[in-house]
């Protein structure tokens, strides 16, 4: 990762605090990690090249076969299923593009809350889960100590939820250099990350609680920003980090993907939610909790199951769909970064979403019993059109599937060239975003992005659909993270 030094600040632990852009924190890194950048970079630019002239390529053949395009939707309207699937979708189309403004008039309305001063900030309990971390979770850590936030109103917890590598070994590092500061506990045996955080919850002393992935590195006023709305709004009782992908400067090309896609459902779609005070989902590597509304749920929220089986996934977006059902507002803090590890390779980037699909398709369920009642004060259609819109991707997820496979088959031509051309239209938008917000050459990813998701995770979401009851994180295995 190249440093501009001019724009860093060396702090007492011998990491490097760069600044961006806007002149905002980003997180602190240790020097090990740093690799040279002209060796990484020349395979994402060819990559990058690639994509955008497989588009473009696309677009021209789009154009060559007007006539068959012609000739193949003038086929589809002469019978009664041709007919019946364009009119449905239309009006999905027409909804999707209502929705996209929508969200852009939220964007545009939204403004994160600005740190407030130390005598107004509450108390705060930070706990930091770990599980097979390793060396990571000593600079995670390393991190929230070098913090902003008042010593004196900070706890700070780390639990190891019976990990099989050194990483007790690392917590016990970190408490020798931090001492009262930190406190650390081992589970007898691994139960999952739900158990180490209730763990923490009830050691908790803090009127907020924030929770950390032992992957993830904090920029020194994260802890600041992130806890301001609870002071300047009574009525919130979670608050949403900015997440941003920590190993994007390795050799690995997902991480550099995944960055340009955090920085589109982070910045814009939760930006767009916290508008409408309902982000329907507190990310497990960064959120904040009031702890009297942690504490009304608790037991129900330790003891959830799923078709009768006790849930061991969706921890975060569990607590939020709760706290939402009591009547509390749910906002994001964009100006509180968190920087987490994310898979570099196929097998675990898809395991990851098989996890979050099974967790999305459990907690609409469970939103669908109180989104329509009067779950809390003043107006809910903003949240009640954002959980339609969460439910008709679920529920479309088959017929795309299936509609996919019958164009693949029917016409392979023109499905890869009208698909490629929509993926270089709809991609433009995160495309600008991501450039606007930070850099016009990673930007590009998106466009990368977006084909692999269609070609190569398209299947997800039904498959999330139909193993929804399976128990099991998929991506926590025995790494060696020195």
């Amino acid at each position: 990762m190249r440093i501009n030094n001019k724009k860093s600040e060396h702090n007492s632990q011998g990491f490097v605090q760069p600044k961006g852009k806007d002149g905002q924190s980003k997180p602190v890194f240790s020097q090990n990690d740093i690799m040279p950048g002209k060796v990484r970079s020349r395979t994402g630019v060819l990559v990058r090249a690639a994509s955008f002239m497989l588009l473009l390529g696309s677009a021209y053949l789009v154009y060559i076969l007007q006539s068959d395009f012609t000739e193949y939707n003038l086929g589809r309207m002469d019978s009664t299923w041709g007919f019946t699937f364009f009119v449905i979708a239309t009006a999905l189309f027409l909804f999707k593009a209502c929705f996209f403004i929508y969200n852009l008039i939220l964007y545009l309305k939204y403004k994160p809350v600005e740190g407030v001063k130390d005598e107004e900030l509450p108390t705060c309990t930070v706990i930091v889960p770990a599980y097979n971390e390793g060396k990571q979770v000593w600079a995670t850590l390393m991190s929230l100590s070098e913090g902003d936030y008042p010593k004196e109103k900070l706890q700070l917890l780390a639990i190891d939820d019976g990990s099989k590598d050194d990483t007790w070994y690392w917590m016990k590092e970190a408490k020798k250099v931090l001492g009262d500061k930190l406190s650390i506990y081992q589970q007898p045996e691994n139960k999952g990350k739900r158990h180490a955080l209730y763990r923490g919850f009830q050691l908790g002393k803090g009127e907020i609680f924030v929770t950390v992935d032992s992957d993830s590195i904090v920029a020194k006023d994260t802890l600041r920003n992130l806890v301001s709305p609870f002071v300047v709004n009574e009525k919130c009782g979670a608050v949403a980090g900015n997440i941003r992908v920590l190993n994007n400067e390795k050799k690995a090309l997902l991480p550099k993907m995944l960055d340009v896609s955090f920085v589109l459902s982070f910045e814009f779609v939760r930006s767009a939610e916290s508008s409408l005070e309902s982000v329907l989902c507190t990310p497990g590597a960064l959120a904040a909790y009031r702890s009297e509304a942690v504490f009304k749920v608790l037991p129900e929220w330790i003891n959830q199951t799923f078709m009768g089986q006790p849930s061991d996934i969706g921890e975060d977006r569990a607590m939020t769909n709760m706290i939402l059902k009591q009547g509390y507002h749910v906002l994001f803090q964009r100006n509180a970064y968190a920087y987490t590890n994310v898979p570099e390779k196929y097998k675990g980037l898809y395991k990851m979403f098989i996890r979050w699909g099974r967790s999305n398709v459990r907690e609409n369920l469970a939103m669908s019993t109180y989104v329509f009642g009067n779950f809390r004060e003043g107006s809910k259609t903003g949240t009640r059109i954002l959980f339609f819109n969460q439910v008709l991707k679920l529920i479309m997820s088959y017929p795309f599937v299936l509609l996919m496979l019958f164009f693949v088959i029917t016409n392979p031509v023109l499905f890869i060239s009208s698909t490629l051309l929509s993926i270089l239209i709809w991609s433009s938008f995160p495309v600008l975003f991501y450039a606007k917000r930070y850099k016009l050459s990673e930007s590009l990813w998106a466009y990368s992005y977006s084909i692999l998701y269609t070609f190569g995770l398209f299947w997800i979401t039904p498959y999330a659909i139909a193993t929804a009851s399976r128990r099991g994180w998929l991506t926590r295995e025995l790494v060696d993270k020195k």
